[in-house]
Order: structure tokens, then C-alpha cells, then sequence
């Protein structure tokens, strides 16, 4: 009978990482680990997921909702950094569960990390869309037909019915293409990125503070009702619930940040350097947020959000109520393109790359570890995951993608919080670089705080998320246990 809980030896993974990366140089300092959080977290969510959770759960209140986003993130990411000085090679989740917890935790791991980095790639490539539709109404006062960039359950105010995202599949076939070939990001154009993303924030904040009509605050939180949407779908708008659902939505904002938590080998001082990295580059992204969101929902109404305003909402913003500042909505429209262009081209990259490692141990088909005899990348799986995440991107409302995303990583988190815990007591001599604080009250307020953003999310999510952990559990006991390496070592 297979073993579920069958680990990887931890020894082995060790002499593994010495061999290939005879022990990465200790170069990061906390200020480091700062601006790689920062570079991380902002991206595309502050730009499309702060409208959603203002028009859907929360109004005004979408500024408390970041707040607590960050709290949940803050808890998970000292658990995520703990694990992640606990097996020195560079990879996901996935590959020190399986290390620490066993099998059957990394596939569910795994294949949650699906939620995160595929469902992701389709959220932002949706958003990647309403954008371009912005900027050829802007420089060509053009515009792509409604059907052809919209899904099938989506209708504009005039009653046309969308058909297909094809701007979100063109961008998504690009950025495969490039991956395939190996492509990457250099750091200098990656740092304009980073620059570019931060002054948008920064300009946005500052030149808006000024255009804020209090009446959009009042009453900042809205009193607890129901509201639904043009898919409709009913939510918990206003009060705690609001506020929760809102924190849940917002906190795909925050994805991105556990890039600080791995970076714990290359930390000159990770007891140190690490809890100041992580908590850092929150704290600091978590205020910008808030200014960012009290500034947006102080221009625009929460009925522009549902309504005109709920595509590429920060131009809507710029051009409706910003009077003379055009030139913004222009910069703002181009560097965010650019922005989302990188953060999809990561996103495939690690999906593929997490497949890749599964592939490897057996838990899926070799197909996804298959590389290029030219370009030594993964290229069937990038090709396979392509039709995958397109289909998402084409025929699916990015509220619905973007919320599976944020409920996945959610899951994904409380599974890293109680494996820190569990592995505290199980397996207290194992060396650690870093480790998490107060234990166990940080694990137990992380998985606290996370499930809290999973019931504000709603039972629609609640629902999604269950039908795709049975569709891997399945997949898991009908295919995964009986090719995995460690379960099967003839095979």
C-alpha cells in the first residue's frame, strides 16, 4: 500500500543543494530583502482587484480590508520564511512540504499553487486586456468590439454580449512564446519595472489627494447589506463581513511577496535580516495601498466601480475626475501594460516550473518535465498550460479568476502555517536559518487570519475551491500515487 505521507530525505535534498549550488553566497542585506518585497508585491492586483473589492464588498472600507490583507500576510510569510531556510535550495512550497510534511500535503500543495500562479497569469492577461482597450481609446479614440474582449457571461451597459478575450489570449500566446525560448527579464529592465510600478502609486496618490470628494467616504464603512453583481453573484457588502470579503479580494494585491521569504539562504543575517525584509516590504506596500485606495475611492463613486469605471478603473479615474491631467492616464495606461507583461511572463514560469518539479518526482505526467532540445525549457508544459490558462483568460469574468486565485494562495498559506507548527513538534532538531516567531501564536493567528479572508470570500468561492481540491484529488489517487518515485522507486 502507498505511503501518503512518504518524504523526501531531507539529507539527500541537502547534498543535492551543495552539489549544484555549493551554498549560495550570503550577499542580501535586510534593506535588500526590502526592495525585493516591494518589487514583488506591487503589481497587478492594487490596479484591478482595489476597484472590485470597493464596488463588491467594502466601498471606502477596501483601505481597512488592505490592512488586514497585510496582517494575514505578515503571519504566513515568518511561517513561509522558517520553511524555506529549513531546505537551502531554491523552490516553491511544493518542494519542502514534500521534504517536511510528505506527499500527499506537497501534491495538495501543488497543485493549490496551480490557483496561484496559472489562475494568476489569467486574472492579470483579463486585466492586461481592459488596459489595452484603454489605451487605443486613448491615443486612437478606438477601441476593440466589446465581444471580442469580454467573456461570455459578461454584457455591457448597451446590452452587447462579450464572446471571447482575445487581446487576454494574444498576450498570454506571446509570453509563452517567450518562455520557450528562454527569455529573461534582465535586472536593469526589471528594476525600470519595479521603478515605474512604484511612481504610478506615488504620482496617482499625490496628484489625486487634491481631487478627493468626501461624499465618496460617507459613510466610509457602508452599513452590512447584500449586493450583486452583473454575473449574479450575491455578496456581503459593508460591515465585518464586507470588510473580510474585501480583505480576501485584495489580497491577491499582496501575492508575491513570499519572493522575500526564499530568498533566506542568500540573507547575510537571516534571523535577523528576514522578519525585517518581510515585515518591512509589507508595512511599507501596505501603506501605499491604503493611500492608493483612499485616494481612488475618494475620486470615483462605488457605483463608477460596477458600472463604467470597473475596467482599467484607475485611467476611468484620471480621465473622469482628474481634469488636466490626461498625460497621467496615458503614463499610467503604458507602464501598466508593461507592468502586467512581466508579472504574467513570472507567473507561467513558476506554474511551469512547479509542474516541472512534480513532474520530476512522478506526481504528473512526464510531459511537463519534457525540455526543449534547443532551448532546455519546458516547453510542452508551457504549451499545455497555455490552453489551460487561456481558456480561463478567454471565457472567464476576471472577478470570478481573480477570486480563485486569492482563495487558493489563502489555502495554500494555512497549509504553510500549520506545517510550521506541526513540523516545530515533530522535528525540533532539524537546523533552521530563520525562525518564526512566538510559536505557535504566529502559525495559529496566520491560519486564523487567512480563513477569516476564505469566509469572506463567500460560498461561491467556498464552492470553487472544493470542486477543484476534488478534481486533484482524484487526479491524486487515480494517477499521482501510483507513478510517484518515491511511493513506486521501480518505476
Amino acid at each position: 500500500m502507498a505511503n501518503l505521507f512518504v518524504k523526501k530525505s531531507l539529507d539527500k535534498l541537502m547534498t543535492e543543494a551543495d552539489d549544484s549550488e555549493k551554498g549560495m553566497k550570503r550577499t542580501l542585506s535586510a534593506g535588500n530583502l526590502v526592495a525585493l518585497g516591494i518589487g514583488a508585491i506591487i503589481g497587478a492586483g492594487l490596479f484591478v482587484r482595489t476597484a472590485a473589492a470597493a464596488a463588491n464588498y467594502a466601498g471606502p472600507a477596501v483601505t481597512i480590508g488592505f490592512i488586514v490583507a497585510g496582517i494575514g500576510c505578515a503571519l504566513a510569510g515568518l511561517c513561509y520564511a522558517e520553511f524555506a531556510s529549513m531546505i537551502p535550495i531554491a523552490g516553491s512550497a511544493y518542494t519542502y512540504s514534500y521534504a517536511t510534511m510528505g506527499e500527499f500535503v506537497a501534491w495538495i500543495i501543488g497543485w493549490d499553487l496551480v490557483l496561484e500562479y496559472a489562475l494568476g497569469a489569467a486574472t492579470v492577461s483579463i486585466a492586461w486586456s481592459e488596459y489595452l482597450n484603454k489605451l487605443l481609446h486613448i491615443f486612437f479614440d478606438t477601441s476593440i468590439p466589446f465581444e471580442w474582449c469580454h467573456s461570455p457571461f459578461e454584457v455591457s451597459a448597451s446590452g452587447a454580449n462579450g464572446l471571447i478575450n482575445l487581446p487576454a489570449l494574444f498576450i498570454l500566446f506571446l509570453l509563452t512564446v517567450l518562455l520557450i525560448r528562454g527569455t529573461k527579464e534582465s535586472a536593469f529592465v526589471n528594476g525600470l519595472i519595479v521603478i515605474t510600478k512604484v511612481a504610478i502609486v506615488i504620482l496617482f496618490i499625490g496628484f489625486g489627494w487634491s481631487f478627493i470628494n468626501p461624499m465618496n467616504h460617507t459613510p466610509y464603512i457602508p452599513e452590512a447589506s447584500l449586493f450583486t453583481d452583473s454575473q449574479g453573484v450575491t455578496h456581503n457588502y459593508g460591515g465585518i463581513l464586507g470588510i473580510l470579503g474585501a480583505a480576501g479580494v485584495v489580497f491577491f494585491a499582496f501575492i508575491g511577496f513570499d519572493a522575500v521569504s526564499t530568498a533566506a539562504q542568500e540573507a547575510k543575517n537571516p534571523r535577523k535580516d528576514m522578519p525585517i525584509g518581510i515585515l518591512g516590504s509589507l508595512v511599507i506596500c501596505t501603506i501605499l495601498y491604503i493611500l492608493f485606495a483612499h485616494v481612488l475611492t475618494g475620486i470615483a463613486t462605488v457605483d463608477d466601480f460596477r458600472t463604467q469605471g470597473k475596467e482599467a478603473s484607475v485611467s476611468f479615474a484620471i480621465d473622469h475626475y482628474m481634469t488636466g491631467f490626461g498625460w497621467l492616464a496615458k503614463f499610467v495606461t503604458i507602464a501598466i501594460l508593461a507592468g502586467f507583461s512581466s508579472v504574467i511572463l513570472v507567473m507561467l514560469m513558476g506554474q511551469s516550473r512547479v509542474f516541472y518539479s512534480m513532474s520530476m518526482d512522478g506526481l504528473v505526467p512526464k510531459i511537463f518535465s519534457e525540455l526543449h532540445p534547443v532551448f532546455r525549457t519546458p516547453y510542452k508544459s508551457n504549451w499545455l498550460f497555455l490552453i489551460f490558462v487561456g481558456v480561463f483568460a478567454a471565457f472567464v469574468p476576471g472577478d470570478i479568476v481573480g477570486d480563485m486565485t486569492s482563495i487558493g494562495t489563502l489555502f495554500a498559506f494555512i497549509l504553510v502555517c500549520a506545517g510550521v507548527w506541526i513540523m516545530r513538534v515533530k522535528h525540533p532538531e532539524i537546523k533552521r536559518e530563520f525562525t518564526t516567531p512566538l510559536v505557535p501564536l504566529v502559525p495559529i493567528l496566520g491560519i486564523l487570519v487567512c480563513a477569516a479572508m476564505i469566509y469572506g470570500l463567500g460560498w461561491t468561492n467556498w464552492l470553487r475551491l472544493a470542486v477543484w481540491m476534488v478534481i486533484g484529488l482524484l487526479i491524486y489517487f487515480v494517477y499521482s500515487v501510483k507513478k510517484s518515485k518515491l511511493n513506486n522507486p521501480e518505476n
